[in-house]
């Protein structure tokens, strides 16, 4: 992996360093940021083991190290399960001369599997002496968590103040409230922990939790933000409005790399109730598979997007809903305050790029919210009925 170019992601943050390595599907990444830490975990009552742990450390507000393996979710696993992940953080903080309670897990991979111990062991320590800050330490860290994904995925804020950089996988298991993706953010902003936390729910409820790819919520999805602390007080403002931005960068990203996709679709909700309507609405259109098929089929049917807006349990008047679709620069009406005005050739055209986007007003109230997701394509049923095999 070349040495050249920028650093697009968390070793733009001083105070990080990373390592990392891949064997097959066998993954294994290390980041060291000493600082203020915060989490975003999974709502599923089927909780893997590293969240089960982490859930319960990042109540202390501060990590050193993370380490993370792909190829193995550690998830459905029961005590022994537990008992490895407290491992793996051991094994973290012995090769890195780090508190083993300072140290956070996180896996992703097959459900119902156990950890291979002795591999991490061995990944670990080869990497740790490598731990540095470098655009190839952490294009690397980006490759060694993927599982299905297609592309590493990264995001990066950067102003005089400060710098925030984030990275993610994910491409299926991908559902509001989070999805099958873990996502690591760093910043050298110093901000204290329950500041992180807060900002981190908030801008994960307006991105990592209005990504729908197929439906289906994870058992091991984690959001984590660590501050450095090296480039001292920012604006709380400023430094929120960034967070969201990466986080947003990386959701849209998880959304367009989803398992067998060939198109981003992100839905604009206006004119509801509230902010959290609107995202109901938003998450239940891209959540469709009527719509989600149709927008890989090219085929503007927009009957399927007021079907769904319909079920999402939010009040509105259906005869007073505005409709539009945009493909590239371009946008076009497909109804308007309940009116079809629809020219249904120009719209299948406008769909034929990579991304499709839906704005939806529902003349109910000031409520805005989006939300992406990706088409439904027969790759994503080959990927997935292989999976263990």
């Amino acid at each position: 992996m070349s040495e050249g170019g920028a650093a697009k992601s968390i070793c733009s943050v001083e105070g990080v360093t990373a390592a990392a390595t891949r064997e097959g599907k066998m993954g294994l990444a290390l980041i060291r940021a000493p600082g203020a830490a915060a989490g975003v975990f999974t709502s599923n009552r089927v909780r893997a083991a590293p969240v089960r742990l982490m859930i319960e450390r990042i109540r202390q507000g501060e990590l050193e190290v993370m380490i993370i393996n792909s190829g193995c979710a550690n998830a459905y696993t029961g005590e022994r399960g537990y008992a490895d992940a407290v491992r793996m953080a051991e094994i973290a903080g012995s090769a890195t001369g780090s508190d083993p309670e300072l140290v956070g897990v996180a896996s992703t991979g097959i459900i119902g599997r156990f950890l291979d111990l002795p591999l991490i062991t061995k990944q670990c320590r080869e990497i740790a002496p490598s731990l540095e800050r470098s655009p190839a330490a952490e294009d690397g860290v980006a490759h060694a968590i993927m599982t299905t994904d297609s592309v590493p995925k990264h995001a990066l804020f950067s102003n005089e103040e400060f710098s925030l950089g984030g990275i993610a996988k994910g491409s299926g298991m991908i559902a509001p409230d989070m999805a099958t993706m873990l996502a690591f953010i760093y910043t050298d902003a110093d901000m204290e922990s329950e500041c992180l936390t807060g900002m981190l729910r908030q801008a994960a409820r307006r991105s990592f939790n209005r990504v729908v790819v197929d439906g289906d919520q994870s058992t091991n999805d984690a959001a984590f933000c660590i501050s450095t602390g090296e480039r001292g007080q920012v604006n709380p403002a400023v430094f929120e409005a960034a967070l969201e931005g990466v986080c947003r960068s990386l959701a849209q990203q998880i959304a367009r790399d989803g398992e067998g996709a060939t198109k981003l679709i992100e839905v604009t909700v206006r004119g509801a109730p509230d902010e959290d309507g609107a995202g109901r609405v938003a998450r239940t259109i891209v959540s469709s598979p009527l719509v989600k098929t149709a927008v890989y089929g090219q085929d503007p049917n927009w009957g399927r997007v007021m079907a769904a807006a319909g079920r999402a349990g939010v009040d509105f008047d259906p005869e007073s809903v505005s409709l539009w679709i945009s493909g590239g620069d371009r946008r076009l009406p497909l109804l308007l305050r309940g009116e079809i005005v629809a020219d249904l050739g120009r719209a299948g055209k406008m769909m034929a790029g990579d991304t499709v986007v839906l704005e939806l007003d529902l003349g109910a109230g000031d409520g805005e919210a989006t939300a992406w997701g990706c088409d439904l394509t027969e790759k994503y049923v080959e990927i997935n009925g292989r999976y263990t095999t």
